[in-house]
């Protein structure tokens, strides 16, 4: 219901017939599903795409494993199964990450996977710095000491050891998440630091695995912006237009084109490339 919903909500936005289209119908339908993004409160944009995209890759899913059902011999059914986990959001938003964990003590290694729709990045200045700052300090390697030992199989102990993350697949569109609320003195609050982000040519290979074959060059096309502070605030976002590869903000019910130099932003919340 909410897939069919998002489907109509898209094509009266590339109908082109209205100045703005609100998404009040795929709004109500989806807080029915999920009380929690009820228009009463705030929330944060974030934990609302990770719960959209979920949403729409289970209705997807079932979608296209019924079909495969429909059009394949009872024969084939293993090939259906192997379709189950997959849909276009994990065509177009899914990566692999790898940690590599090695024992400090007998420098044995093991990997462990994870996929991931979003990439929640550290802000590791107060006052600015630079996406790729950002990308250095989540990929930098961590040390797991005192309470957070690993249990190495090799020494059969509790032991130090470093972790690694590296991206093993990289997604047709990468999200990234600053991560602008943190705590600091056992307060929560909001880092209002510049963050610079390239427009175009925002390099990935640093931080790839040599066995991923995917082109590590991406360009930006999004960007959810947040005004406020902890507790109360106001989303926007900016967004390329695919075709004529002009800027537009929207505000509500304001779309206005805007020129390329008004996309760097200190609201910066959420980066699509």
């Amino acid at each position: 219901e909410s897939a069919t919903a998002f489907g109509c909500l898209l094509s009266d936005m590339w109908l082109g017939k209205f100045d703005y289209v609100s998404p009040e119908a795929f709004h109500s339908i989806f807080e029915k599903r999920y009380p929690a993004f009820s228009r009463r409160t705030q929330h944060d944009a974030q934990e609302f795409l990770i719960c959209v995209l979920d949403d729409l890759h289970e209705a997807f899913k079932e979608v296209r494993a019924q079909l495969c059902q429909e059009r394949q011999s009872p024969a084939a059914g293993a090939s259906t199964r192997s379709l189950n986990g997959t849909s276009i959001i994990t065509q177009l938003f899914e990566g692999q990450l790898s940690y590599a964990i090695r024992c400090l003590t007998c420098r044995a290694r093991s990997d462990k996977p994870e996929s991931f729709t979003i990439l929640s990045l550290p802000i590791p200045s107060t006052r600015v710095c630079s996406l790729q700052d950002c990308l250095e300090c989540f990929f930098q390697p961590d040390m797991l000491t005192r309470n957070n030992q690993i249990h190495c199989y090799w020494c059969g102990s509790n032991q130090d050891a470093t972790v690694k993350a590296t991206i093993t697949k990289a997604p047709q569109i990468i999200i990234f998440h600053l991560k602008r609320f943190a705590w600091q003195d056992k307060h929560r609050r909001k880092l209002s630091t510049t963050v610079c982000y390239p427009f175009s040519d925002l390099d990935l290979s640093p931080y790839i695995s040599p066995s991923c074959c995917n082109n590590t060059e991406y360009s930006l096309c999004a960007v959810v912006n947040h005004a406020g502070d902890l507790d109360y605030g106001h989303y926007t976002a900016f967004c390329k237009h695919s075709i004529t590869k002009h800027w537009y903000s929207f505000d509500d019910a304001q779309v206005t084109k805007i020129p390329d130099s008004a996309v760097q932003a200190d609201t910066a919340y959420l980066l699509f490339y």
